[in-house]
């Protein structure tokens, strides 16, 4: 048997995405993102003659997983959900898969996440606020430089109540050696998560494949964080 590959990146943090897109076909949704509309459930589950409407907006949200499955989600909590992917490949398998039903429940748009701030006010009122950010492995792939600007603006855009979910990438993580500054220590993740309430933070560290087979060292922080 041949030897595997290291999982790589190229310099400018990139990877071949429709590959990926289909290495990850048919996975369930992250863990932090059910985590978080658990929680929202919970407090949504006093009686009510209808389901609570909440709002979501879904970074990076690539083929669609997170994303369906907030819209498939029943009980006493529905989602309206807005979804942004750099990749005009993501845009359309998401909008694929979402289907035609429950089309007033969800728009996808293609946009980085270096210009959500503006794209999203273009396209929404400029002072308009949501329940969920949800993230899934979507943050770190943000230009460095860029990164202070989206994290505050996600701050911003969060009602006091509302979460966020998603991942960081922790400084002994292999990738660290391509983009040292998208990877982060435990207590950088906790300053970044100051103004929130942190209802799940798990740090996982390990050895094994990537989504597309290849061997890599992991270092990661899985969020689920309240805002004050």
């Amino acid at each position: 048997m041949g030897q595997a590959k290291r999982a790589t990146l190229t310099p400018d943090y990139q990877r071949d995405w429709p590959r990926y897109f289909d290495a990850v076909r048919g996975m369930p949704p992250r863990d932090t993102l059910l985590r978080a509309l658990e929680l929202f459930e919970k407090e949504d589950a006093r009686p009510r003659k209808t389901p609570r409407l909440r709002t979501a907006v879904d970074i990076g949200c690539g083929e669609g997983r997170d994303l369906r499955a907030m819209l498939g989600r029943a009980g006493p909590t529905r989602w309206i959900v807005v979804g942004y992917d750099d990749s005009e490949e993501a845009v359309r398998r998401t909008r694929a898969a979402a289907g035609k039903g429950e089309s007033e429940r969800w728009w996808v748009h293609q946009a980085s996440m270096e210009d959500l701030a503006r794209v999203f006010k273009d396209d929404h009122e400029a002072d308009a606020s949501v329940d969920l950010v949800n993230a899934s492995f979507a943050l770190p792939f943000c230009e460095p430089r860029a990164f202070p600007a989206l994290w505050r603006w996600i701050g911003r855009l969060l009602k006091p109540g509302g979460r966020f979910a998603g991942q960081f990438f922790g400084d002994r993580d292999e990738w660290a050696s391509v983009r040292p500054r998208s990877h982060r220590t435990r207590a950088g993740v906790k300053r970044l998560l100051r103004d929130f309430d942190v209802e799940w933070l798990d740090e996982v560290e390990k050895d094994g494949d990537d989504a597309m087979g290849g061997l890599k060292h992991h270092h990661v922080f899985h969020v689920v964080a309240k805002k004050r």
